[in-house]
């Protein structure tokens, strides 16, 4: 017989989650949402999925919400608790990852009087979600068709909203005690819930978007068809077969240029895959001459600062801005944000547009070659250090891996390499945090299935070594730490070495992985040249019997000089 929590908030909870496709919960323990802990445990079609620190397990929500694009439901207990979530929740807002943030709380005249784990709970994300909804407590025992009936309302709108529009959304829901009662049956009129829902199991596809206005496009396109000098810029994207294609065709403009960063998850000879590698050498006359007429954006985040800078500093005539959802002014000439999602956009703009005669893209195609000559001529002489450890894991990675990468250093090196285009990458780059990158990592490998491959930086491994804690760690898991000892951003980036506070900024350490690798199961190894790295990574991605760290130590010191040799090694 099913037993189902007495609360009847829990109730229309769970049942709600059930109705809107809800398959994964990830719960902290707690005591506070002890009914929806109970409702949630019962419910076969929901898989209940426990960790106990609550920043941890927001992160490890968002890495599965990466992954399924799909809603994925937390719940913690109060009090200070929630506030945990936050680093999560707004990496999710600026990522458009959908999370269902349910919060337990004290009924609110238990707030302010000085009980125990008890905060201001109400609008706690602020504008960092895109919904608060704010429960009231249905007393135990009680029948009250119209509160029962908004409550339901306001759940299932808050569902919805994070379904259609991809984000996070908070539910904060008040029980009183006692928490830990049940019932053999509902206590609530289920109909209520099934009046509410619309449609939302079934995912946003192309079909179901409004196309855009072909005499309002056709504007635009006759701008594009007379200008000689287009970019094409592509920030952080899930990976899509059709966005490949069409990115393809429009490569065939000899006007146009396609600048991809690896977490844009497209790739092609004719694309410039390194954007710093590239511009980073030029002087002011050939940034000039580099100003595009147009930039056509799309996707999430840049990595790159130097494209950042150079837009803004040679801004082009129009930026058009291609995405459903948000059109940022990045280089603070934004003209036009077309709210459609980039397959349709082309789908219906390349009947409008032609080929446009220009030296554009083979001019700057045929810097890329040479810089790539020469970039790999570095490679092969280069001193041991993060450049050369980076170098050496990113034409390591199998095929068909998903790579999750940490921010700070390792993102930007990583943007440097040529990746193997069936290698597909993230990073939590909407607020490009280094808090929770290994429990994002755990949660994207557990709802790919495919073997994850990590590449964390110390500090960030440190940050969130409790991501370990984890009891849904896939076997083939892999980390690979690339421990310089410190921040080591900090001493590449100008400023923090012209004070006397560089300690504070880089944090120095003599912290190793391979106690935190043994307290929690994974075969440890480590490296500390390019010999024993290279021995080693022969062997790291075989077998599925237990997950693996490879720990790899270099010059704090050297770092670095070796990058900076690296840039100006490119303008020679």
């Amino acid at each position: 017989m099913a037993v189902y929590p007495r609360h009847q908030l829990a109730q229309q909870i769970v049942l709600s989650c059930k109705e809107n496709g809800i398959t994964q919960v990830v719960v902290s323990p707690g005591s506070r949402n002890a009914p929806l802990i109970i409702g949630f445990n019962q419910e076969p079609t929901v898989e209940l999925l426990s960790v106990v620190d609550e920043r941890c397990a927001a992160f490890f929500a968002l890495g599965i919400a990466q992954q399924t694009k799909q809603p994925i439901a937390l719940i913690c207990s109060s009090g200070s608790a929630l506030l945990n979530y936050f680093p999560a929740v707004a990496e999710a807002f600026y990522s458009d990852i959908p999370l269902i943030i349910i919060t337990a709380d004290r009924p609110k005249h238990l707030i302010d009087i000085g009980d125990g784990q008890t905060i201001r709970q109400e609008n706690v994300f602020g504008t960092h979600v895109l919904s608060s909804t704010n429960l009231e407590e249905i007393p135990l025992g009680n029948t009250d068709e119209y509160l029962e009936k908004r409550s339901a309302v306001a759940i299932q709108n808050a569902m919805q909203m994070a379904i259609k529009e991809k984000g996070p959304v908070h539910i904060n829901v008040p029980f009183n005690e006692p928490l830990y009662e049940t019932v053999d049956g509902l206590t609530i009129d289920s109909s209520f819930l099934k009046l509410t829902t619309e449609n939302v199991k079934n995912p946003i596809s192309l079909l179901d978007e409004t196309p855009l206005d072909v005499d309002d496009l056709a504007v635009f396109a006759e701008v594009w068809n007379n200008s000689k000098k287009k970019i094409v810029l592509v920030g952080a994207s899930t990976p899509d077969d059709l966005l490949q294609t069409q990115l393809e065709h429009i490569a065939k403009d000899p006007s146009v240029i396609v600048l991809v960063e690896n977490t844009a998850n497209v790739s092609h000879k004719m694309f410039v895959n390194s954007i710093d590698k590239l511009i980073f050498p030029l002087d002011d006359e050939a940034l000039e001459k580099f100003q595009p007429e147009i930039l056509l954006s799309l996707g999430g985040m840049i990595v790159s600062k130097k494209i950042k800078q150079q837009l803004r500093k040679y801004q082009p005539k129009h930026h058009w801005h291609v995405d459903a959802k948000r059109g940022y002014d990045s280089y603070h000439c934004l003209e036009h944000h077309f709210k459609i999602s980039a397959q349709l956009f082309f789908s219906q703009f390349f009947f409008l547009t032609k080929p446009v005669k220009s030296d554009f893209r083979d001019f700057w195609l045929e810097k890329k070659m040479m810089r790539l000559k020469k970039h790999e001529k570095f490679v092969n002489t280069c001193e041991y250090s993060d450049f050369k450890v980076m170098a050496t894991l990113i034409g390591s990675i199998p095929k068909n891996r998903m790579l999750q990468l940490s921010n700070s250093s390792i993102i930007r090196y990583a943007q440097l390499f040529d990746l193997n285009p069936t290698v597909h990458v993230f990073c939590n780059r909407g607020t490009s945090g280094i808090d929770g990158s290994t429990s994002t990592a755990v949660g994207a490998s557990l709802a790919s299935k495919k073997q994850t491959v990590l590449i964390t930086g110390d500090i960030s491994f440190l940050y969130d070594s409790n991501g370990l804690w984890n009891n849904y760690i896939p076997k083939n898991f892999r980390i690979i730490v690339v421990n310089n000892s410190g921040g080591g951003i900090f001493r590449f980036i100008p400023g923090p070495q012209t004070t006397n506070s560089l300690e504070y900024f880089e944090t120095p350490h003599n912290l190793s992985a391979k106690e935190l690798s043994a307290m929690h199961g994974f075969e440890y190894s480590m490296a500390e040249n390019i010999e024993s790295l290279e021995n080693t990574l022969k062997n790291f991605y075989l077998g599925e019997d237990v997950p693996k760290l490879l720990e790899i130590f270099t010059p704090t010191t050297l770092n670095d000089a070796v990058l900076k040799s690296y840039f100006k090694n490119l303008k020679v």
